[in-house]
């Protein structure tokens, strides 16, 4: 079985062509800028482009930014970061062209999939999972499938409102948990305290070295664990994986584990805090899982083209 997949978001798209007698192999990933400024017609046009060029598959996988419905594969809303997005019939579109079935799943949920089947959550039937970036992703897995909602778009943990009348939110509301635990957020307020644009590895190769930098750290740290903290208490998940390339900071991760615990009532303190394995092939890999097996429920495998 071969999977022509993609991995959408809003700065760069990453593809690969998956042969299930190989299995994943990271070396194949390949990355291209979104060019995401030019619309979400653009951006389709590129998927299909980009797939066109994966020679001979039999289905096609999609991880995309974007609340996505996976019935239909379109998108049921996305953000400016992607203008002209929300409408795009992803699913539909790929059909009609490829002729081979395609699966389309949000970028955060297929990222949470890859975790269950290949990652720091297979251990697990049900876990939580945020990513940290430009905002926050949230998608939660109860019995190794995704939790969607009534709508499509349960998991949007960064829209929590967790400063009432704070900052303004994309979403249009004030004080949401990405305006101020997102590495965003984290980049801004470093930028605020010393008068300098660093990015997240920059920061805390710092982080020793500038006690400003230090402070401001330790109050985005307490930042994502108001989040995490209501979060438990509402799920009271086995365990939380935590993802985006910030995360990657082992000294992250452990001060989270270290502080979370003061924060939790005894009964809540045996969640287990993670960091997610993947890396930024979380979502291919998730979106190929999801496809490979919607195709074997089949029972059957369509001609490649």
């Amino acid at each position: 079985m071969r999977i022509a997949a993609l991995d959408i978001g809003g700065t760069a798209v990453k593809y690969c062509l998956y042969d299930s007698r190989c299995g994943f192999v990271k070396e194949d990933v390949r990355e291209t800028p979104t060019n995401a400024e030019l619309g979400g017609k653009a951006v389709l046009e590129q998927a299909m482009n980009l797939a066109a060029e994966r020679k001979c598959f039999d289905a096609i996988a999609v991880s995309t930014a974007g609340q996505v419905n996976p019935e239909t594969g379109a998108i049921i809303y996305a953000t400016d970061n992607i203008p002209g997005y929300t409408g795009i019939q992803l699913k539909r579109e790929l059909e009609t062209r490829f002729r081979v079935p395609a699966f389309v799943e949000n970028d955060v949920n297929a990222a949470a999939l890859g975790e269950a089947a290949a990652g720091a959550g297979r251990e697990y039937g049900s876990f939580l999972c945020l990513t940290y970036g430009t905002g926050i992703g949230g998608a939660i897995i109860l019995n190794r499938e995704v939790y969607r909602g009534s709508s499509f778009s349960a998991g949007e943990m960064g829209h929590m409102i967790t400063h009432a009348g704070g900052l303004p939110c994309t979403c249009g509301n004030r004080g949401c948990y990405e305006q101020y635990a997102s590495a965003s957020a984290l980049i801004r307020s470093v930028r605020e305290q010393t008068g300098r644009n660093l990015n997240g590895r920059e920061i805390f190769k710092l982080l020793k070295s500038d006690s400003r930098i230090e402070r401001a750290v330790s109050v985005w740290i307490d930042e994502i664990l108001y989040g995490l903290v209501s979060l438990i208490y509402i799920f009271n998940p086995p365990a939380v994986i935590l993802g985006g390339g910030i995360m990657n900071e082992d000294l992250l991760c452990d001060s989270v584990r270290q502080r979370i615990g003061g924060l939790l009532m005894p009964s809540y303190r045996g969640v287990e805090i993670l960091k997610a394995s993947l890396g930024n092939t979380a979502g291919l890999q998730g979106a190929i899982w999801l496809a490979e097996r919607s195709l074997k429920e089949r029972g059957r495998v369509d001609h490649a083209v």
